[in-house]
């Protein structure tokens, strides 16, 4: 690769320009139980003002790459909402664009049977618009990524396909992540999909190379691919179970180390560090994920102007902290607290307050993740919880400090002793009518 830093723009900005996304944004999240029940994972909300979705995008748009196709299929009316209201203001003369493809039987009557398939419905749009390169996402991960090294190490390696990898602790991957298994030059030599006992690195028996389910294909080679696993009958049409196993041995396949020096700063690999990359697909992961932005120096900067997040903004007012009395002062301590919030004689600590919230007098809120359009009434007491959109705590209601009178009121506690409570829960009608 060039160090002539014109020349490498130069190089990178073509390869961008001539490159189409896909982002798979398809998926249940079923890991995430109710929080998913009403929304496709890659619509929930994440960070305080914005939803998971938004980070693939940004980074693409921050990347140069513009030609964008977003996959959707489960409960997908409040992704397609937030899409058309935030993501819609591109110049379709200067060949950007976001497109939403639905699944909507385009080959047969089937909906989209996997993330193969899913791509395979969709040839005839991608031939439409003629690129040299198909850069396939997941739409449910959060993470900040430069997408141009990652097209120049594949065209260098003269590349068939390239899969994006982070090492990750072999706990963490097992049963989770694909896992790969590379050779000196990166050129993946086998594949295991979610393996229960992850292949380590050599030398480093705590870490492994997981796929981030991020792919670059050459667009002819991805045509010849999906169109022969769709007439493989016993296919799961899935690019992690049978795509990559079947043509790791017979083409030319490599892995791309995502680290620091990929991913934004440009330094050497030498000083190259493990970058952010968080699968909030529990529970837990996504309140731990959250709860890490409140810190002092967070591995995700939010705050970052040189790379920043966009996503729809709602015309609300500022956030407001009403009454300074002995035992009812409206404040918030180490915490976030979005635009249209009204923190009245409370008390909000180590918490992520998302847009619209209201908290009553003498209420109080802990270590907890509460989304928008939350109403926690007086006197009442949230812990180490996530309370889901539009959820109204009544007065008086202590939640995540009795998890035994938790799990009594139907609401869910997780393995790492956190408490989920949605509108259902609470025989609150905001979905529909029992």
């Amino acid at each position: 690769m060039t160090n002539n830093n014109g020349e490498q723009g130069r190089y990178v900005s073509l390869l961008t320009r001539d490159t189409m996304v896909l982002i798979l944004a398809g998926g249940q999240g079923s890991r995430l139980h109710e929080l998913t029940e009403w929304r496709a994972k890659p619509a929930v909300h994440f960070g305080g003002k914005l939803r998971i979705i938004d980070f693939p995008l940004s980074n693409c748009i921050n990347s140069g790459v513009r030609r964008i196709g977003v996959l959707t299929q489960y409960k997908a009316h409040s992704l397609i909402r937030h899409l058309v209201r935030g993501w819609t203001s591109f110049q379709a003369e200067q060949r950007e664009f976001i497109e939403i493809l639905p699944a909507s039987q385009r080959t047969g009557q089937e909906w989209y049977l996997g993330t193969a398939d899913a791509v395979y419905q969709n040839l005839d749009i991608i031939r439409t618009h003629n690129p040299g390169y198909v850069l396939i996402l997941a739409g449910d991960h959060v993470y900040k990524m430069d997408y141009g090294p990652l097209l120049a190490w594949h065209s260098e390696k003269q590349a068939d396909m390239t899969a994006c990898c982070i090492e990750a602790p072999v706990t963490e991957a097992a049963g989770a992540l694909g896992v790969m298994t590379v050779d000196q030059s990166n050129r993946i030599i086998a594949f295991d999909e979610k393996p229960e006992n992850p292949q380590p690195i050599p030398g480093q028996s705590e870490l492994c190379l997981a796929s981030m389910g991020n792919y670059v294909f050459n667009t002819d080679f991805l045509f010849e691919q999906v169109i022969k696993d769709a007439d493989t009958i016993s296919s799961a049409h899935d690019f992690g179970k049978n795509i990559i196993p079947s043509i790791i041995d017979k083409y030319r396949i490599y892995a791309f180390p995502f680290r620091d020096a990929h991913a934004l700063s440009g330094a050497s690999s030498a000083t190259s560090r493990q970058p952010y990359w968080r699968d909030v697909g529990t529970l837990d992961a996504f309140w731990e994920a959250n709860m890490e932005l409140i810190g002092i120096n967070p591995a995700l900067d939010l705050y970052d102007s040189k790379w920043p997040i966009f996503s729809h903004q709602a015309q609300l007012p500022p956030a407001k902290f009403v009454f300074d009395e002995p035992g009812r002062r409206g404040q918030a301590i180490t915490s976030m607290v979005s635009a249209g919030c009204i923190i009245s004689g409370a008390n909000v600590k180590g918490s992520l307050l998302f847009s619209n919230c209201r908290v009553g007098s003498y209420a109080s809120i802990e270590d907890s993740v509460i989304l928008p359009g939350c109403e926690i009434n007086r006197r009442s007491r949230i812990k180490n919880a996530i309370i889901d959109r539009g959820t109204v705590i009544p007065e008086d209601l202590e939640v995540g400090v009795d998890l035994e009178a938790d799990r009594s009121r139907g609401f869910r506690v997780t393995r790492g002793g956190r408490t989920l409570v949605t509108p259902d829960m609470l025989g609150q009608t905001l979905h529909y009518t029992r």
